[in-house]
């Protein structure tokens, strides 16, 4: 045990030095300082049963993401005089336990919105404040806090972007550059500690997969992005979302700042200052909700929606979403899941998914709308489940207010506006080259059938080496008529909603399917019926 003044960091997002005010109020005035991170098995512990490698929570990629992250914070705390203290169980008990054997006078964490961490940091800070101890945990990990902002709506978040622009004003900080000056950290008391585990330490099979994402995690390499996005003044000035080619993954058409802004190896504030003083030095510059900082703008505006909604995760409880009554499809999940789906632009996207932990947020789009809205009709919760393990960037608030709005759910109801499967893809590539890197087996398909290869006449096929419904999947829906069926029921459900002002039962919902189904069968008989008679 240490004598003297001792404080606690408590490592959890926020992984860097750079514009951390948790950190620099830790070291402030302690004799010993304890930076410490805990493994915890709720994320980390692996799961054989899960669909992909890793835990019950993460893919392989992400946690080594992690890991990669600690080990670059590990480097910048030694070069300090510091060092990361990593210890592993549930981290409320193991911080409780520390706070206790190291004598802590001074608890600092970010503060984080998130309803896992919520939960743990009320049984910490509970247990700290009894025992008489200092907690510090500050707003760092968005621009605004998004309390004040649902405060100044009137204790609701505000619901569409521009309100939320509006609320929020410029952040309070942003008038004095954000601190990078830590020189120095008190040293680390007497403890016993591991270093960073490896996957393989952790009980992880690092060498299962062929390959691995190429975005490395870490403060060091989301500053060196950030500096070389940053040199090229005019494409800053420019940026326009949702423009960007999705099919571009050699050189992805966005930063791929996103998972260094999800782990917190980047401060989203650092970023916001740098982006402003460059759009002081050109004459032009695009604006928000489009431009890069109005990207950073948009993650915030979830994260406030999301801390102020309950049940925001999913669709029952949960008053801003649409009910609906989405199939529970465990093989048609699974085909899109694993890239089987016989659209290979799709297919292409969900194998870069797993891959590489990341795609373009237009590929993003096409995939959740395929698998919602736009064909398979499947559960928005259901593809968000697959996104929060797979994505690097999986971000809790971001994730569940994507597939909201792209499902129709929340935000966005023009649910007759469909990404074409098979068009939208081939206006970026229409040779299909990013078709080909991701399902290889296709890399021979002329580009004439390369996004729809059902099509190909059968020599085509045999020259290619790919048979269809042998070497790679028939489509598991026809398009057409399932975009046309998903749209009448969305119809359906939006008119039901409006009938019975949101309030909508289960009941409800499986009377509607019953009706939907019936118009089904009906239009069916019709059809055969006509045929019947020309024929």
């Amino acid at each position: 045990m240490s004598t003297g003044s001792n404080s606690l960091i408590w490592f959890r997002k926020g992984l860097r030095i750079h514009d951390n005010p948790a950190l620099e109020h830790a070291a402030k005035g302690s004799d010993f300082l304890y930076p410490v991170f805990v493994i915890d098995p709720h994320y980390m512990e692996p799961d054989v049963t899960a669909f992909s490698h890793g835990s019950k929570r993460a893919g392989l990629n992400r946690i080594r993401f992690l890991l990669e992250s600690l080990v670059d914070l590990d480097l910048s705390l030694k070069r300090l005089g510091s060092r990361l203290v990593v210890l592993k169980g549930e981290p409320s008990q193991v911080l409780i336990r520390c706070l206790k054997e190291w004598n802590i006078s001074k608890l600092c964490f970010e503060y984080d919105t998130d309803p896992y961490y919520q939960a743990l940091d009320n049984q910490v800070k509970s247990n700290a404040s009894a025992a008489g101890i200092e907690i510090f945990s500050p707003v760092s990990h968005t621009l605004f806090n998004p309390a004040d902002i649902i405060q100044k709506n009137g204790g609701r978040p505000p619901l569409s972007y521009q309100s939320f622009i509006k609320l929020a004003g410029e952040p309070s900080w942003a008038s004095s550059p954000v601190s990078n000056a830590l020189s120095w950290l008190p040293p680390v008391g007497n403890c016993s500690t591991t270093e960073v585990p490896s996957m393989e330490e952790l009980g992880y099979d690092d060498s299962a997969e062929v390959e691995r994402t190429p975005f490395v995690g870490g403060e060091s390499e989301a500053l060196r992005r950030l500096r070389e996005y940053l040199s090229n003044k005019e494409w800053v000035a420019n940026f326009e979302k949702p423009k960007g080619d999705p099919s571009a993954f050699l050189s992805p058409a966005t930063t791929v700042l996103s998972p260094y802004l999800k782990f917190g190896c980047l401060s989203s504030r650092y970023f916001y200052q740098c982006i402003q003083d460059i759009q002081r030095t050109v004459k032009k510059h695009t604006s928000p909700p489009v431009s890069l900082l109005g990207q950073l703008l948009w993650r915030d505006f979830f994260y406030t929606v999301a801390f102020g909604t309950p049940n925001f995760d999913r669709m029952k409880d949960n008053k801003i979403c649409k009910q609906i009554p989405w199939k529970n499809d465990d093989e048609l999940l699974a085909a899109w899941r694993d890239g089987r789906t016989g659209f290979p632009w799709i297919d292409a996207i969900m194998v870069q998914l797993h891959k590489w932990g990341w795609m373009h947020h237009l590929a993003r789009h096409c995939v959740a709308c395929f698998l919602t809205r736009g064909d398979l009709f499947v559960h928005w919760e259901k593809g968000r489940d697959v996104f929060e393990r797979l994505l690097i960037d999986s971000d809790w608030a971001i994730n569940n207010g994507n597939w909201l709005w792209l499902s129709c759910s929340s935000f966005f109801y023009q649910y007759n506006r469909i990404y074409s499967p098979i068009s939208f893809g081939k206006k970026y590539d229409p040779n299909g080259n990013y078709i080909r890197y991701f399902l290889p087996v296709l890399k021979d398909m002329p580009k004439e059938y390369i996004y729809e290869p059902w099509t190909a006449p059968l020599s085509i096929q045999v020259k290619a080496k790919c048979i269809i419904g042998e070497d790679y999947p028939k489509p598991v829906v026809s398009h057409d008529s399932a975009s046309k069926e998903c749209k009448q029921i969305l119809y359906e459900a939006y008119e039901l909603n409006k009938k019975l002002n949101g309030i909508v039962s289960e009941e409800d919902l499986e009377s509607l399917k019953r009706k939907v189904e019936d118009h089904k069968n009906l239009e069916s008989k019709s059809k055969r019926l006509k045929q019947t008679r020309t024929g």
